[in-house]
């Protein structure tokens, strides 16, 4: 079939990401001898600087990997908790019902930094001067600023200006937003990293010691006093229409480290395919794969009706479930067994029918009942019978100007070793709160996939992983790393993920031709952000499907939205064959992301 681009091939390194600077970037530390890790490394320092509206580094992030050396594939999370001081009488004495969508209140620990160097001490070979100075070169020297990006700040202008000056400092160069593709510069960021390689190097010539000294400086030295100075002395205007204080400290900061753990894994299509744990959205796309093992997906088209539906309903089912039972392991009985099994999906499975469903249909899972009907009451509050929100829309011409959703960047790298990773960076937009001076970077707005209701699965409570909905993967075959990908999209990430991986396994498509075709995705659940809104019976499909297939999709009964064609998903993937041939892929929408196999 007729593709964009040819999926590429090689033998040496393949790296995809959602910039073609990360990207180039992240072969050039292959290039120089470094492993897959280091690639990946690299590439989201300099995805933080070239994608300020998507990432930044008071992020969070996921990783998934797998390890030529040690062959097991693990999870690093780099999703970090809910401050001390966050806990639900605080946010309720800030007259607040939900967590705002921006803003001090809405931050948790900054989790992506120890997780990058965890992996860079344990599985990279490179040092924290290699894998920074790419990213310290571009927020020095500046790069071409995307029109998103520009669009954005201006977007920002009148807000930055009357309530984060900070920020109107740093993206208002001569007091207006950039022109698209001018050079644009950061360096108080670039000041921050050159400290944190300094600060390492004067651990001496060991690697890991270096390593240890840059984790200390981010969370125990000058990073952490920086903010800890700025967010107690700071009241920003956020969503809800009023100034508030956070609650992030230096003792938050310092007491917390990043973790390894196991990831959460299902065998299909003679892979295993390998998720993070029920503190992110993970499991709904292993459910979702359980419920359509029931279908032959192979006689559908890959841009059928058909194909489109079946997956549309069977996602309904375990977002459903994914609002009911899925948060944080350390806080909440998640019977994860239970929903990814085959046992659950059969049942399950008989509620999808020829027709759209418009009910949010959570399983009952025996000893739950009572935390369904919670959950399910307090979306109820929310909304009203046709699903139309009725609570915390921002109201005030200021807060209108400030809503301005991130989103998220993305990272594939594969080595000549046989390693592998696949990473979600997000958080710390240049819209989510106040720009930091002294360090040129933003907090992140991760705990509005709180509640602010007690004794839900994901109500809000101190050291506690908000629910993410990063979601990275990687699948294994016959013992090896075969395929990493993902996209941004919050929500969307596992609906575009899952069509790119069926239309791999069943239709046979390479990565390029899976992520041309015509995609799609539905807003039937509750949003995971503020203010938590959904569409009942929506699809959103690409009009590229044509008008046959759209036909079939409205006569099943679904709230069909057509989108102009390009324009849904941001797809981009690596693999690796057993042979060691190297395979790369990304999406043409947007212009942006690209990649590189040799």
């Amino acid at each position: 079939m007729f593709t964009t681009r040819p999926e590429l091939l090689g033998t040496f390194g393949a790296v995809a990401s959602t910039h073609w600077l990360g990207t180039a970037v992240g072969m050039s530390m292959l290039e120089r001898g470094g492993n897959a890790f280091d690639a990946g490394i690299a590439t989201a320092f300099v995805l933080q600087v070239v994608e300020p509206h998507l990432v930044g580094p008071g992020g969070d992030v996921p990783i998934i990997f797998h390890s030529a050396k040690t062959g097991k594939t693990e999870v690093i999370c780099g999703q970090a908790p809910a401050p001390a001081g966050a806990t639900l009488e605080h946010y309720k004495r800030e007259g607040l019902t939900l967590i705002p969508g921006n803003g001090l209140l809405a931050t948790v620990i900054p989790g992506s930094f120890d997780a990058w160097m965890l992996l860079l001490r344990d599985h990279g070979t490179m040092s924290v001067r290699d894998v920074l100075e790419p990213a310290i070169y571009y927020a020095e020297k500046g790069h071409p600023i995307l029109p998103r990006v520009a669009d954005t700040i201006k977007g920002l202008t009148s807000f930055f200006k009357t309530e984060w000056p900070t920020s109107a400092a740093a993206f208002l160069p001569n007091g207006s937003a950039p022109e698209p593709w001018s050079l644009f510069r950061n360096e108080a960021l670039a000041k921050t990293w050159q400290r944190i390689v300094a600060e390492a190097e004067s651990a001496g010539g060991d690697r890991e010691r270096q390593i240890e000294a840059a984790r200390n400086a981010f969370y125990k030295g000058f990073v952490a006093e920086a903010i800890d100075a700025f967010v107690e002395k700071t009241e920003a205007m956020d969503e809800s229409g009023s100034r508030h204080k956070g609650v992030l400290t230096a003792e938050d900061m310092a007491g917390w480290q990043a973790g390894v753990e196991a990831p959460l894994t299902y065998e299909y299509g003679g892979q295993t395919v390998n998720k993070i744990g029920p503190w992110g959205q993970g499991p709904a796309f292993i459910q979702t794969l359980a419920l359509l093992k029931g279908f032959d997906l192979g006689a559908t088209k890959p841009a059928g009706a058909e194909f489109i539906h079946l997956l549309t309903e069977a996602m309904k089912l375990s977002f459903a479930d994914r609002e009911c039972y899925i948060s944080d392991p350390n806080f909440v009985d998640v019977p994860i067994e239970t929903l990814i099994s085959d046992a659950y999906a059969d049942e399950r499975r008989k509620l999808i029918s020829d027709k759209a469903s418009f009910d949010l249909r959570p399983g009952r899972i025996p000893g739950y009942e009572d935390q369904v009907d919670r959950m399910m009451a307090a979306l109820e509050r929310l909304s009203d019978a046709s699903g139309t929100k009725k609570v915390d829309e921002p109201t005030t011409a200021a807060m209108q100007a400030s809503v301005r959703r991130g989103d998220t960047v993305h990272i594939d790298a594969a080595d000549r070793w046989g390693n592998m990773m696949a990473a979600m960076p997000s958080g710390g937009w240049l819209q989510s709160s106040p720009m930091i001076p002294e360090l040129g970077f933003m907090l992140n707005s991760r705990a509005q996939m709180f509640w602010l209701e007690p004794d839900l699965p994901a109500s809000l409570a101190p050291g506690k992983r908000p629910r993410t909905t990063l979601t990275p993967t990687l699948t294994i075959r016959d013992g090896e790393a075969h395929m990493a990908f993902g996209s941004p999209g919050g929500d969307q990430q596992e609906q575009w993920q899952l069509i790119l991986f069926l239309r791999a396994v069943h239709h046979g498509l390479n990565l390029q031709e899976a992520i041309d075709l015509p995609m799609s995705h539905t807003t039937h659940f509750p949003s995971s952000f503020y203010p938590r809104s959904r569409k009942p019976g929506h699809l959103i499909a690409e009009e590229s499907f044509g008008k046959a297939v759209l036909d079939d999709l409205r006569a099943r009964g679904h709230d069909l939205e057509v989108a102009p064609e390009w324009t849904v998903g941001r797809l981009v993937a690596v693999a690796r064959e057993k042979d060691g041939l190297l395979k790369a892929a990304a999406t043409p929408r947007l212009m942006q992301a690209y990649a590189i196999a040799r």
